[in-house]
């Protein structure tokens, strides 16, 4: 059954996005950071965090769970580094997700041909 919630909850995440790209102005870009931006928020006003451990990937996967790790991360180092731990924590706690995108970002660059749109 935490299959079938996982695929419920991350699917209605990503229907809200689908539905705020075909009814609104909204550019992806910034739908995507509204996204990253709601899970920071949602995690500080403690709503988020129960999603997670209901829904488990289907909460963290989508892009608001990148949010829930970098208001976490930042959480934890500012009770253990202080002030600093509020500009350190959020990158350090994401930064395996990070130098994942950026690896497979780059392989995808060099298999694939890039060619003017014109």
């Amino acid at each position: 059954m935490d299959y079938v919630w996982a695929f419920v909850i991350g699917g209605a995440i990503c229907v809200i996005g689908q539905l705020l790209i075909d009814f609104t102005k909204l550019t992806p870009a910034r739908i995507l950071v509204s996204f990253v931006t709601a899970g920071v928020i949602l995690t500080a006003l403690g709503l988020y965090g129960p999603l997670v451990d209901f829904a488990g990937a289907g909460a963290t996967v989508p892009l608001t769970g990148f949010g829930y790790l970098m208001a976490e991360g930042t959480r934890e180092a500012v009770q253990q580094h202080g002030l600093l731990g509020a500009f350190s924590g959020g990158v350090a706690a994401s930064a395996a997700g990070i130098a994942a995108a950026v690896f497979f970002g780059y392989i995808a660059a060099l298999l694939s041909k890039s060619s003017d749109k014109n």
